[in-house]
């Protein structure tokens, strides 16, 4: 049964003004990724989803295509972002079944809590490779398509758009880097590069037509991300600390994307969006629960969140 419309979309948007246009996404089957693409979907595009698991990728992909009657979205799973081949291989595949790639989502991402003083070399890289190279992979394996598309669906803020915009690519970052937070060292210095590559993108690609810009949830409620992140025994006293008084929805990252992929965000380019509430003006040297500065002092280890390693990383 499809997943109702209010859960992932607002009611502003116009059916069908992404008739015509495919959408190609890293990490497509997560929840924050998946709710993006489904909107795009069910706002006229075709999708490719690709991700590591493929069981779930190819169920996720069946699962986004019941948003609208007709939908085309491809599941390709096996995908490693840290191998530009892999991604390759994908944009190939998608482009042979769908005709085009004219939006890009690079949502593959790595998380979990850790100290540096339990944080090893290998775990750090690992965010690095999966978040950085994996969206500068994701740039480069889509960029030819991209490029094309920008060309042929051309924005100049005067005419308008009838058959609709392309050459577009969105980077999904965070606000930790901000203001730093305990236990996120190698998220903080992974997404402070992806908001530097998408600055890049922008001002070396924007010439050719391209936007490049980022979309930087905040704290979103019922996420395999949040479950890493926070423990259940700390969600109220975390939501009472966001300005807006509550977790965030994928809705919301869902409706900041079609925004920037639509006629309305054909002038925005280089730029964050964040997407929290507000919740970044206040985040705090304490994480969730692990009360600075004494949990570092105290060498423990972190537990009751999902993914929580037992040893030492």
């Amino acid at each position: 049964m499809p997943i109702p419309k209010s859960h992932y979309l607002s009611e502003v948007w116009k059916d069908g003004i992404f008739d015509n246009k495919v959408v190609f996404c890293t990490g497509g089957a997560g929840t924050i990724c998946s709710a993006q693409v489904r909107a795009l979907v069910h706002l006229g595009a075709n999708a490719c989803i690709v991700g590591r698991n493929i069981e779930k990728t190819e169920a996720a992909a069946k699962d986004i295509a019941t948003s609208r009657l007709g939908a085309k979205v491809l599941g390709i799973g096996g995908i490693d972002v840290r191998s530009l081949e892999s991604l390759e291989a994908a944009v190939k595949s998608c482009v042979k079944e769908l005709g085009s790639v004219d939006f890009v989502i690079a949502g593959a991402a790595g998380n979990f809590l850790a100290p540096i003083t339990q944080l090893s070399a290998n775990a750090f890289k690992s965010v690095v490779e999966i978040d950085v190279i994996g969206s500068y992979n994701t740039l480069k394996a889509t960029l030819p398509h991209l490029i094309q598309s920008a060309a042929k669906y051309k924005a100049d803020g005067k005419t308008t758009l009838k058959a609709g915009t392309g050459g577009r690519i969105i980077f999904i970052s965070a606000t930790i880097h901000y203001t730093g937070l305990p236990l996120q060292t190698h998220v903080s210095a992974a997404k402070a590069s992806v908001d530097a590559l998408s600055t890049s993108v922008a001002i070396e690609l924007g010439p050719r037509g391209l936007t490049s810009n980022v979309i930087a949830p905040g704290a979103i409620g019922e996420t395999e991300g949040m479950e890493r992140l926070v423990r259940k025994e700390d969600v109220a006293a975390f939501e009472k600390e966001i300005p807006s008084g509550r977790y965030g929805t994928v809705k919301d990252i869902a409706d900041a994307t079609v925004y920037l992929f639509s006629d309305a965000g054909n002038y925005v380019n280089g730029d964050v969006l964040v997407v929290d509430g507000g919740g970044w003006h206040r985040q705090g040297t304490s994480k969730a629960g692990f009360v600075y500065p004494g949990f570092l002092l105290a060498d423990k280890t972190v537990t009751g969140v999902r993914g929580a390693k037992k040893t030492k990383l």
